[in-house]
């Protein structure tokens, strides 16, 4: 793949009108965010249909603690699209080369450690979390199955966060539209044809995540840009691993602790039974596409702020600011209520039991309706993730978001034991949150600017 290929995928972030340039970064990511969420939509509905409502329930219960474990990791991806973006900004080609090799070597030792780290902490977490006895089985070996693709899932998330920070999202897309096609050719033929369960849909998205692997990892390989990827004495540089740790581990632990309120919340909803289980499963997923959708303006926002601050364009990161947010309520209020609008219709590709049905329309009623917030909430984390702001965002999320869902948990849902006030809690904190998030930007940017003027003097 020639430069000249290449660098027609790319995006000039750092000059002319940012709309257009926003969408045409957007557009291709939020169809390979939604492409990479039918993986698990693809297994939970395979399981929902011909392997009955105890797997659904299943595969549904692992999604948080799923989570939990690899954000940390994954957040160092985020590291890396910051500097990666910065370093392309400010026409650092040696210190890109170095991020890139960094990179890809951190991903691959990361998939490693987690493929012991979820076949050790799979029961346990999982009997913590009041996995029912009826369903904790099926969750152990579709976690244990799951986690053996790791190196296949970090190695392309990373791989698809250096494209990210150049610009590229339609070479990702492509190839997961590949990777998704086998994916549900593979979940049918194991599940309906072997009648594997639950080890068969875990098998098939570990097997689609290999192939995206091998492709972007083979797009960073054959590209003759800056960004290239040169396996011959590939290494970890400590400054580089350093910068994006600085970066990664604070939306990595953001992550995680997002997901600990998460988990916290699937065991109380495992305490109203597997049919319940079954339907809170249904809405999540339906809602993660709803999620993914706004979060690739998230993803928008740390590249091109990223690449504006690497290339001291301060001004234009307001601009950024500004269009992502509005972008994203249009994006969260279409989807979201369009997914309640025809939610019964949507939770029935899950499952035909109307209870389940049922339970799911109760979750999608507290959150679809409200999703935009908590999409306004994470383009401001992004904004602030691509000036380089990693802790503050970290410690306003935990205490705005995670640290209001604990208490609520302990404290108003003990009190009101019923799933509507367990939901409510969502949409509460996005509200909050946003709010400390913008009052953060505000008082950053303006001393930004501030200093920038004074070095220009």
């Amino acid at each position: 793949m020639g430069e000249a290929s290449g660098k027609k995928y790319e995006i000039d972030m750092c000059s002319g009108p940012l709309t257009g340039k926003i969408l045409l970064f957007y557009i291709p990511l939020m169809f390979s965010g939604i492409l990479q969420l039918m993986f698990n939509a693809a297994d939970i509905v395979v399981v929902g249909q011909f392997a009955g409502n105890e797997a659904l329930a299943a595969v549904g219960s692992t999604g948080s603690l799923t989570n939990l474990i690899i954000n940390l990791f994954l957040g160092l991806s985020v590291g890396a699209n910051v500097l990666v973006a910065r370093f392309y900004g400010a026409g650092q080609d040696r210190e890109l080369k170095e991020m890139v090799q960094t990179a890809i070597a951190t991903a691959f030792g990361a998939g490693v450690v987690l493929i012991f780290v979820g076949f050790l902490v799979s029961r346990p977490a999982l009997a913590l979390m009041g996995t029912p006895e009826d369903v904790i089985s099926h969750s152990v070996l579709y976690m244990r199955i799951y986690f053996a693709g790791m190196p296949f899932m970090m190695v392309y998330n990373f791989g698809s966060a250096v494209l990210r920070a150049v610009g590229d999202t339609r070479r990702p897309l492509y190839y997961l539209m590949l990777a998704g096609v086998v994916n549900v050719l593979l979940n049918l033929a194991f599940v309906v044809w072997f009648s594997m369960g639950v080890a068969g849909v875990a098998a098939a998205t570990v097997i689609s995540q290999a192939i995206s692997a091998v492709l972007v990892v083979r797009c960073l390989v054959r590209t003759d840009s800056a960004y290239r990827l040169v396996w011959e004495g590939m290494r970890i540089y400590p400054d580089k691993l350093v910068k994006m740790v600085r970066i990664g581990i604070p939306a990595g632990m953001q992550g995680a602790l997002f997901s600990i309120s998460n988990v916290l919340i699937q065991s109380s909803v495992n305490s109203f039974g597997s049919t319940v289980m079954a339907g809170n499963t249904a809405g999540s997923n339906i809602e993660g596409f709803v999620y993914t959708a706004m979060n690739s303006l998230h993803q928008a926002a740390i590249s091109f702020c990223g690449q504006n601050y690497g290339a001291r364009k301060f001004r234009r990161i307001g601009r950024v600011m500004l269009i992502c947010e509005i972008l994203v309520v249009a994006v969260g209020l279409i989807m979201g209520n369009g997914a309640y609008f025809f939610a019964g219709q949507l939770l029935g590709l899950y499952s035909p039991d109307p209870e389940v049905i049922h339970f799911g329309i109760v979750r999608m009623s507290y959150i679809c309706v409200f999703y935009f917030l908590c999409g306004m909430m994470d383009v401001a984390v992004g904004v602030l993730r691509g000036m380089g702001y990693a802790i503050m965002p970290m410690l306003v999320s935990l205490t705005g978001a995670c640290l209001l869902r604990v208490v609520w948990i302990y404290t108003i849902f003990q009190s009101y034991h019923t799933l509507e006030c367990l939901y409510i809690s969502y949409p509460i904190s996005w509200a909050l949150t946003f709010g400390v998030h913008m009052v953060c930007f505000a008082v950053v940017y303006r001393r930004l600017l501030k200093n920038n003027k004074e070095e220009q003097l």
